[in-house]
């Protein structure tokens, strides 16, 4: 091997990961550090929120699970709309400017968020927020699917999932727990949740200089090599004729669905029983606060020993296999009556790990699948797919949990997992070829 190719190796390699050609080792480590902080930074708005929804504006515990439901699911018809237009921007502008704005819009969202005085406000906000989750999360799938090599999908996948989840758990138990510091230390609780939003807004407008400063800038494509808008913009559903990525249309649909019912309702659920139990407003967002995070330290616990699974099997295979973990997590609920029980830890374990295998199967099988040319496009019909998830599987788990019982959102994931589970199977008896990357 020449020198020049042994540094060109050595240079598109972090750690045990391989990464594509013209990606560098600074390009890889800051896209972990930036996916570190993608998810917690979407996800704080759910914790935010309950406690702005019990200690600001005081609703009342029986209509708070429909007020959630109502505003993620106007924000969901937002996303709907946006994802494929963010889609084309990365595809024409590129990943790196797109993704640090999305973190800018986080920065605002925080900033304005713990500052509404009605429930009309919150709306408002959410349309800032809107903007912030298809850059992000379009950012986020999109990178993701360009930097690693083939050899190396799932891991980088994985790996993504670890980072993530440790994010998660650091924006959630570590600056959720900030309100009942700042009480603790003598603010009233209106202005202890106002200083949190505001701390959080500050590291968003943080990891945007990050990103932008790290990132690879451009596209992975030469001007010449471009497609047009018209072609983006129909690609990435056109694409769902191939059998391969409408299943994983649909792995996005239910992971993000099931990612949503556990932000808002899993944290939902454990504060509301600890009110229940006589605590005082930020302490039971604690108490709801702390379960989400078991399911999330189970979830970044499980990550790495998935990454190789998705990389030595045929990623529908692998698939089924996380449809099969998440249907036992969500459905394993049905069991557990008290959410704050000594007992309950083993099933949030479940949940979590649930929630991250369908997650990181989804992933890696669309950045398999998914052409380079219209990688930015289809990534966008992916999000499409995953807000739909959000959207239906809110507004059904709001009134559900409100009118029927807490556990019920999560019998709905995990019934469509089954159905998912079944369709992996179809698909990957009749589809077993990875498309051709000229498809």
């Amino acid at each position: 091997m020449s020198v020049s190719n042994s540094l060109s190796t050595a240079l598109t390699q972090i750690g045990p990961l391989r990464l594509a050609p013209g990606i560098h080792a600074q390009h890889g480590w800051t896209f972990l550090i930036v996916a570190f902080f993608s998810i917690g930074l979407m996800i704080f708005i759910s914790i935010g929120q309950t406690y702005i929804l019990n200690e600001h504006l005081h609703i009342p515990a029986s209509e708070q699970g429909t007020v959630s439901s109502n505003l993620v699911f106007f924000t969901e018809i937002l996303t709907l709309l946006l994802f494929m237009p963010a889609g084309i921007a990365m595809d024409r502008i590129g990943r790196r400017s797109v993704y640090a704005s999305g973190f800018l819009l986080l920065a605002l969202t925080y900033a304005l968020y713990p500052l509404a005085t009605s429930i009309e406000m919150l709306y408002a906000d959410r349309i800032i927020y809107a903007l912030a989750v298809v850059t992000v999360a379009g950012g986020l799938s999109t990178v993701m699917a360009d930097y690693p090599a083939e050899c190396s999908r799932g891991k980088l996948v994985a790996a993504v999932g670890l980072f993530s989840g440790l994010g998660v758990v650091v924006m959630s138990q570590g600056f959720g727990a900030l309100p009942k510091l700042f009480v603790n230390h003598g603010w009233d609780g209106v202005a202890a949740g106002q200083l949190t939003h505001f701390i959080v807004a500050g590291i968003a407008v943080a990891v945007a200089a990050f990103a932008f400063w790290g990132l690879k800038p451009g596209i992975p494509l030469r001007q010449e090599e471009r497609p047009t808008v018209r072609d983006l913009l129909i690609s990435g559903f056109t694409q769902a004729r191939h059998p391969r990525i409408l299943l994983a249309y649909a792995s996005a649909f239910i992971a993000r669905g099931d990612q949503s019912v556990n932000a808002v309702f899993l944290i939902l659920w454990g504060t509301l029983a600890g009110k229940a139990a006589g605590l005082e407003p930020a302490a039971a967002v604690m108490s709801g606060t702390m379960i989400f995070v078991i399911s999330q330290v189970a979830a970044l616990a499980w990550a790495p020993l998935l990454g190789p699974l998705l990389d030595r099997m045929d990623r529908v295979s692998a698939l089924a296999v996380c449809m099969a973990l998440s249907a036992g997590g969500n459905l394993a609920l049905l069991l557990l009556d008290d959410p704050l029980a000594s007992g309950g830890t083993v099933f949030f374990i479940l949940l979590g790990i649930g929630q991250i295998s369908v997650f990181l199967g989804g992933q890696s099988l669309i950045g398999q699948e998914a052409p380079l040319a219209q990688r930015g496009s289809i990534l966008g019909a992916f999000n499409v797919a995953g807000a739909l998830g959000i959207l239906l599987m809110t507004a059904i788990g709001g009134r559900l949990f409100d009118q029927v019982d807490p556990r019920a959102p999560f019998v709905v994931i995990g019934a469509v997992n089954i159905v998912l589970l079944v369709a992996s199977i179809y698909v990957r008896i009749r589809h077993p070829h990875p498309i051709p990357s000229d498809a």
